[in-house]
């Protein structure tokens, strides 16, 4: 059988751009903290959810529907972003982890990461971090 290397890189083209698309903007999906200690308007310095198998199991839902696109799935990167399995656990962590869900993630005027803060609530966010650290690995 003859291979039409027209044909083969039409396909390569398409599937490619397929990924691409599929990965485009997408707006963050509400997270339910049903079970979880409302924290109010103020942002904790750090994660009052620490080890607490709800907020964990919550935390990976929120994290696969709204961050495993750039961050791998069970935060294992694919490169896209970096690997949260590396993130520091405890106090270290959590200041990063603040800073970046409020403030997002911009260099040379692009947004690389939104500022979630804006879309997700404290809980839903501090599930995601309680998550983080019960998959993290130790470099």
């Amino acid at each position: 059988m003859k291979v039409n290397k027209k044909n083969v890189f039409a396909l390569l083209a398409l599937a490619f751009s397929a990924n691409i698309w599929a990965h485009g903007d997408v707006v963050p999906q509400a997270v339910k903290t049903d079970g979880l200690e409302p924290l109010g308007e103020e942002w904790r310095d750090e994660n009052p959810y620490r080890d607490n198998p709800r907020a964990i199991e919550i935390g990976a839902s929120a994290y696969n529907q709204n961050c495993a696109a750039c961050h791998g799935l069970e935060a294992k990167s694919g490169g896209i972003a970096p690997d949260l399995r590396l993130l520091e656990k405890g106090a270290m962590g959590d200041e990063w982890f603040k800073e970046r869900v409020i403030n997002g993630a911009v260099r040379d005027g692009r947004v690389y990461m939104p500022k979630m803060a804006d879309y997700l609530s404290q809980e839903a966010l501090w599930a995601v971090r309680s998550y983080l650290e019960s998959v993290a690995i130790e470099e």
